[in-house]
This record gives C-alpha cells, structure tokens and sequence, in this order.
C-alpha cells in the first residue's frame, strides 16, 4: 500500500484524484446540503467517488473534508461531530484506496478572516484546525493536504496544527486570482518561500484560474522552493450556463497542460473543481508514458564492474567522433529527421552534402515529438553503408522494453555503429497518435548505464558479453530547463552512469548557456552545443511556447518579428543569422556544435557553417 511518504520518497510524478463535490453535485446531491455531513449520512456515495478515481489512476485520493473543520460545520449545527465526521471521512478513503493508492486529509480554509485582517486568533484557528486533523489522523490518513489557502497567515496555523498532531508530511497549496497572486496580494514566490521556511513537505497551487494560470504559478514557485511542487487547477473558469456553473475543460485540455506543468517542474498533479475522473485518467495515461517503471538507479562508473580480462576500447579508438572528441577538437553534427514514409533516397542526398561539405557527423532523432518515421537505427546504418559519413543514432527509451534494447545495441554494434545519443523520449501524447503507448522500462539515466556496462563487457544482468562494445555514450540536456536544479541532478547521474558527451538543446541565449557550463565544468564532459536556424517568426514562436525546455528571449522574436516584416525570405536569412551569431559566441566554450535542418532543410543548416 502507497503512502504519501513512499510517493515523496521514488522522485516521480505522481497524479491525484479530482473534485469531490462536482462528483456529488452530479450525482443529485444539492448545494444546500453539508457536503462533508455525507460521510456520515451517505457513506456508500462518498465511497463511490473516491473509488472512480481510484479506478481512472489516482495514485493518492483527498477525504471528503475540504470545509469540515467546526467553523463551517457550526453553519449546519455540526461543530460538536468534527472529530468524528473527519475520522469517517477518512475510513471511507482508506477502504477505498485498498492497497492501490494513498490518503490524503484534506483540510481547507476556515471560511473566516483571522488576525490582524478578522476577529478570529491565530490560537483560535489552530485549535479549529488540530480538532480536524485529529479526526482525520484517527480514521488513518497517510498525509495531509492544506488547500485552497489565500492567506499566508491562516495556512500556517493549519501547518502548525498538523505538525502538533502528527508526524505526517503535509502537502500545502495556495490558490490565486487573476492577477497571478492570492486574494492578499501574496505573490507565488513569496509563500512558495514561506511554505519552505515553514516546513512544508509540498507546495503548490490548486483551484484557481484553470490550468493556465496554475501553469503560470508552478513556473514561479519552481523559481523560489527546492520542495516538490503540486499543481491542481479546476477544469478552466467555470461558465453560465442556464442556472448552473458548467466547467468546460476537456479532459484531453486538462492532460496538455499537465503536460506542460510538469515539465515546469510539477511532481504531483490532478484536478480541483469540475474535474472528473475522466480528466484525471486522460492525466494519468500522460504520466504513464512519460514515467519509467523503474527509477533510475545509478551505478558509478568508479564502482562499475567489467567481465574479468576485458578492457575497455579507449575513446579515441572507438570512431571518428570519439577520437575528436578525445582530441579536444571541435565537432560538428547536423541534425536532419528520417524520412516519414520508406524512400531513403532523399535523405541520402541531404546526407551527401553534408559530407562534401566536411561536416563531422550526422544525427538521427528517435520518433522526435512522438511521430512515426523511419527507425532512427536502420536510418543509421543505410547512411553509413551508402554515404560513408559517421552518424549520431538518438536512442529513446519510450519504445523498448529492456530486452529490445539490449538486442538493438547489441546489433546495432555488430552492424557498425559506433555513436549514441541516449535519450527518454518524447512521450506519445505529444504526438499524432495520442492512443499509444510508452514502454519506458528504464529512463536515459538507466540506460546510460547500461550500455555503459556493455562498453565494459557485461550485459544488464552482469553476464560477460565475449567482446565488449565500443560505443562513445552521448546524453541530453537543458541549459534552459525551468527546474534547472532537477536537470542539474540528473545531469549529475548521467555523468556518474557513464555519459562521455552531452548534446543540448537549441541555444538562443549565450549567456544562459556560459551560465549553465560554469555549473557542470566538474564532470568534464564535452557539450556540443544545439544550433537551430530559424526559418520564420512563426517557428520563432513555435518553439518559445510550444516546445517544452527551449528558450527564446525576446529579443530574438523581436529580432525576428522585424525580418519577417520585409518579407519571408528575410526572415529566413535573419534566422539563419542569428544562428551564426550563437554558433560564433557558443563554439569557443564548448566542444562541438549540433546545427538542426529545420523541416529537412539541409542547405539552411549548411549555411550556418558557411
């Protein structure tokens, strides 16, 4: 059985269920009726709800206890029955949970304003909140979410409250109004900060705005905390529709932009009011695809072993591209997609020219953005066998399983690659085919380790190989990433599992680029960095709000938006120019540079070079 602690403890992603009263709402219960009373009166409904969310992949579920502390309850002449009302709340959870998913005890505001704003002492809101929190920790809760808060004061004497009673970690989300702050004017990174300093073992947001503006705040708490962050908007702003309240967003528009908050840096998402368990299941099929089955576990490579009286192939002896980057030479890659259908001919052609032209390698995205193209793999190898350049194969782990990957490395090398970028993937909902599936056994740390052990002659089970592999072991990352420091971290294990060159992403920004190499200069690994010639102001635009983990400062889509008003063309050359400009500022503190042929355009990354 899951508890919050076990969730905090893995590093994932985690999904939570959705609303609770919409349930109930749909289902004929009234608005003038005591929501929480009904895990006393009602008892099987409750159970109900929790177990459709259960059902559609919540792996945590909140009690029907968002307004039973007894203030509220005092409205319905329930005070005297918190403790007890609470308690069954949270039976009903745990019974429906069972051993799939964990509990939290949701404890919202106390509906009235407490010093120095009301009437109501910070002794007094404590004490409303430790009688709920004891009800609730009584009937079994493994954690506490405090939601729905917009005042800093308040949340605190709930947290305060929750830690006399137990030691139990406790999530705390603020919500916030249009202007992106709370009702108080308190900003995200300001009790982002406090929720920090004050102990909380999760901040967030929730309620809201709808997922934009809680996108919005999960950037900027990511800024401000080094806890994990929770985010949990209503299904957008709710409309009037006839006498009722009708909230509009799509499941399919929810899972987007959970998408897009965890690339933000989110560890647990879900829904708040108007989300059903249809939302949160579309939400749990994209973390599904987007979470390897197993956490990374890092091997050091100074702890690695090796099949007895094998050593492993020197890297400049292993190709072409390791020997110049042994060398300390600068490389250089284009990087230019496999063909959609099964002519290779064109992309031979492409690949021609860029060996007249004396460029370095060529790379192969793996399914990049989850379409459906020809496999990067046998792309690999046709260009070697008929154009004579080397090649970078990308290789995500979104597709395989384990076994699949280790017969395709270990092919692969029988075959004559030499060269691999290791990447997760992109997970298929990105892509045109939102139904399919991901593999994801292991993640790019994972296998980084393992085709490090195969360099040293031992397959993933640690049986000898015969010969090793000889692969020059490349990884992605993300100078701009919104949670630099997670990218930092698992740049870190990269490095530990065996990395020996790292490809970024497109850089627009120097700066943020001299910024980042000053922070991973321990590891000593050469960076070759990502070159992308813009071909208009839309791809402009395209990739600095679409593209997760890539940074266009705004003085480039300036510098872009005045090109493209002299025609097409001119934009085309202004994005090819400022593509120079990052190839001459980036090539002297870096060991190679990757220049992208935007929509296969060959000739444009060529003219970087030139």
């Amino acid at each position: 059985m899951p508890t919050l602690r076990d969730l905090l403890a893995d590093t994932r992603v985690h999904v939570l269920d959705g609303a609770m009263g919409t349930m109930l709402y749909e289902r004929g219960v009234f608005l003038n009726v005591c929501y929480d009373e009904l895990s006393l009166k009602q008892p099987n409904l409750i159970s109900q709800v929790h177990e459709a969310y259960v059902r559609a992949g919540a792996e945590a579920i909140e009690t029907n206890t968002f307004g039973a502390n007894p203030l509220k309850l005092a409205a319905y002449g329930l005070a005297d029955q918190t403790e007890a009302i609470n308690r069954a709340a949270a039976e009903i959870a745990r019974r429906a949970a069972g051993e799939r998913a964990a509990v939290l005890g949701a404890v919202g505001p106390l509906g009235v304003r407490i010093e120095p704003f009301g009437s109501t002492s910070r002794e007094e809101a404590r004490a409303a909140f430790r009688r709920q929190v004891e009800g609730l920790v009584a009937g079994g809760v493994d954690g506490l979410i405090l939601e729905t808060f917009a005042d800093t004061d308040e949340i605190h004497e709930a947290l305060l409250a929750a830690r006399e009673v137990a030691d139990l970690p406790v999530i705390a989300q603020m919500t916030i109004s249009d202007d992106g702050n709370t009702a108080y004017g308190t900003s995200p990174e300001v009790f982002a900060r406090l929720l920090t300093e004050w102990g909380a073992d999760v901040v967030g947001v929730n309620c809201s705005v709808g997922p934009v503006g809680v996108l919005e705040a999960v950037e900027r708490i990511a800024r401000a905390t080094d806890r994990p962050i929770s985010a949990l908007p209503n299904a957008g702003l709710p409309r009037a529709v006839g006498d009722r309240k009708i909230y509009l967003a799509s499941p399919d528009y929810m899972a987007n932009y959970a998408r897009r908050m965890i690339a933000a840096g989110a560890r647990f998402v879900g829904g708040c009011c108007g989300t059903t368990p249809e939302h949160i299941k579309k939400i749990r099929d994209y973390v599904a695809s987007v979470t390897p089955r197993q956490p990374p576990q890092v091997v050091l490579t100074t702890d690695a072993a090796r099949a007895a009286g094998v050593e492993p192939v020197p890297l400049a002896q292993r190709s072409r591209w390791g020997a110049r980057l042994a060398r300390g030479e600068l490389v250089t890659s284009v990087e230019i997609v496999p063909p959609r259908g099964v002519d290779p001919a064109p992309m031979l052609a492409q690949c021609r020219a860029l060996k007249i032209a004396g460029v370095d390698a060529v790379n192969l995205p793996d399914g990049p953005r989850a379409q459906s193209r020809m496999g990067a793999l046998p792309s690999a190898l046709l260009i070697e066998r008929e154009v004579g350049i080397e090649t970078v194969l990308h290789y995500c782990c979104r597709d395989r399983n384990l076994l699949g990957m280790l017969s395709d490395l270990l092919g692969a090398h029988a075959a004559g690659l030499r060269n691999i970028l290791i990447i997760t993937g992109d997970p298929p909902k990105m892509g045109p085919y939102p139904d399919s599936t991901a593999v994801f056994d292991i993640d790019s740390i994972g296998l980084t380790n393992l085709v490090y052990g195969l360099n040293h002659g031992l397959d993933p089970g640690h049986n000898p190989l015969g010969t090793p592999t000889s692969w020059v072991i490349g990884v992605g990352v993300n100078p701009g990433a919104v949670d630099l420091e997670r990218e930092l971290s698992r740049f870190a294990w990269k490095a530990d599992a065996g990395a020996e060159f790292a490809v970024t992403q497109p850089i627009f920004d120097p700066r943020q680029l001299e910024r980042f190499l000053k922070r991973v200069q321990q590891y000593r690994i050469p960076i070759v960095a990502g070159i992308w010639p813009l071909v208009s102001l839309r791809n402009a635009e395209f990739l600095a709000n679409e593209v997760p983990g890539v940074n266009v400062p705004p003085e480039i889509l300036e510098r872009m938006r005045r090109a493209q008003e002299r025609g097409k063309e001119a934009g085309l050359a202004e994005g090819v120019a400022i593509a120079r400009d990052m190839f001459d500022l980036v090539k002297r503190d870096v060991q190679g540079v990757q220049v992208s042929a935007p929509f296969g355009k060959v000739e444009v990354a060529l003219e970087v070079f030139r």
